[in-house]
């Protein structure tokens, strides 16, 4: 396991030969371009690396808006030893041996450690548990980067002692000066040597990604012809060749996703599954991420089917599980799978409005007492306080039912769950009315 950048020859070399993207990475906190609100004068992190007092981070944002590039500015600054992971080919075995020789370091001469680990979403729970004790004791200081949001893709304990950073998009103007500086900086394609004839449609095809962006540069310069004068002038359609595609309405950051996200929910939420696939091709098209689409199908398969089906939700889970094991480009096909039967399947709304009028009244009559039937009554003090007499047990009655009073005095007559007609719910509502519902309506 070697040090970030151990040498400057070796610094040397990587740059000469990277990508464009890489030989004009941002070397130092000015020449950063975005991210104001963690970088700009006087902000958190900024003044954290400045100050060489980093703490354990997570940068969780959409590829290419800086994360690695913070990284390697840390590695630039600090005077700790600096470690890198991708966590795509590295494992546990990797992880001990950085840790071990940070335990090794701080012993010797109280150095500091510093571990970067790109994608750390791809780490499994073990993986992550792994760096649990020597994060949390000093050993190491931790700067995970993830496209993916952290509350769902990095462990609890992890992710308490780190602190979040979200990176926003790159907006155009960002995007214009990045692109400027390559130019302007770059021994191999300058303004003199390049003409883009549609900057515009350059900045769209990167969908606020710069990596993307100069890479999708860099192809397109070299698939054109340099001209009499030797400047290469670089046209729409080299821009589609370079990035090899198309040009699709579709904007991850902008109107356009929440426009197209919106379409996709209200088809399926309108039993159409010829939209619903259509709306989740535009999207896997536009490049939006596919692990973002299912987790909408996960809320939609409670907010707009629920009861009515309740094996849409189980199938919606397993969707998620599968597009993060599976991956694209196979991963469209499940959520097209489950596009289809979300779509098909009988729809109920019942369980939103119940917890939205039960909410309701938690707001309007906060702190009502539990009845004292309900309670629970571990210690004979509460049993001589009357906690938990006259409940009873419903498993001792017939249909494992006995009527008896469930809710405070102020709501013992609230009816918030209303099971519709649809699917199984109405197997539901026969059940409920059978045992209970009628009579508390006529009370």
């Amino acid at each position: 396991m070697e040090l970030f950048e151990p040498s400057k020859t070796k610094k040397t070399e990587k740059h000469v030969h990277a990508p464009l993207a890489e030989r004009v990475r941002p070397r130092t906190l000015d020449e950063f371009v975005g991210q104001d609100h963690l970088l700009g004068g006087g902000k958190p992190l900024r003044l954290m690396i400045e100050n060489d007092e980093l703490r354990s981070v997570i940068l969780w944002g959409p590829p290419g808006t800086g994360k690695t590039t913070i990284a390697h500015i840390v590695a630039e600054r600090t005077h700790a030893d600096f470690y890198s992971l991708n966590a795509v080919s590295a494992g546990v075995k990797d992880v001990r041996e950085i840790i071990a020789r940070a335990e090794t370091a701080q012993k010797a001469n109280g150095r500091k450690s510093i571990l970067f680990i790109d994608e750390i979403h791809r780490f499994n729970k073990a993986q992550q548990d792994a760096l649990l004790h020597s994060v949390e004791s000093g050993i190491l200081t931790l700067i995970g980067a993830t496209t993916e949001n952290p509350s769902f893709e990095v462990i609890s304990p992890l992710l308490s002692r780190s602190r979040v950073y979200v990176l926003e998009s790159l907006t155009k103007d960002d995007l214009v000066k990045i692109l400027d500086h390559a130019l302007e900086t770059d021994s191999m394609i300058t303004k003199k040597s390049v003409e883009i004839l549609d900057v515009d449609f350059l900045i769209f095809l990167s969908g606020g990604d710069a990596r993307r962006m100069l890479n999708g540069l860099e192809a397109a310069f070299y698939l054109v012809k340099p001209d009499a004068s030797g400047v290469r002038k670089i046209a729409k359609k080299d821009l589609e060749n370079a990035f090899q595609r198309k040009y699709t309405i579709y904007d991850k950051a902008g109107d356009q996703h929440y426009d197209t996200i919106s379409a996709f929910i209200k088809s399926i939420r309108g039993s159409d599954p010829d939209a619903g696939v259509y709306w989740l091709a535009r999207m896997l098209d536009g490049g939006e991420d596919p692990k973002f689409i299912a987790r909408r199908l996960i809320i939609l398969a409670s907010e707009d089917v629920g009861n009515a089906d309740p094996f849409a939700l189980v199938l919606a889970t397993n969707c998620f599980t599968a597009v993060d094991y599976i991956g694209m480009p196979e991963a469209q096909i499940i959520l097209s799978h489950c596009v289809a039967y979300l779509a098909s399947a009988p729809k109920s709304n019942a369980a939103v409005m119940a917890i939205g009028a039960a909410m309701d009244d938690v707001h309007r009559l906060p702190n009502l007492p539990v009845p004292l039937h309900l309670r629970n009554a571990p210690t004979k003090l509460m049993k001589e306080l009357d906690y938990g007499k006259e409940y009873k047990y419903s498993h001792d009655y017939e249909n494992n039912f006995v009527e008896q009073q469930f809710l405070p005095d102020n709501l013992k007559d609230a009816l918030y769950y209303k099971p519709t007609e649809n699917g199984r719910e109405k197997t539901i509502k026969e059940r409920l009315e059978m045992l209970w519902r009628k009579k508390r309506k006529k009370s």
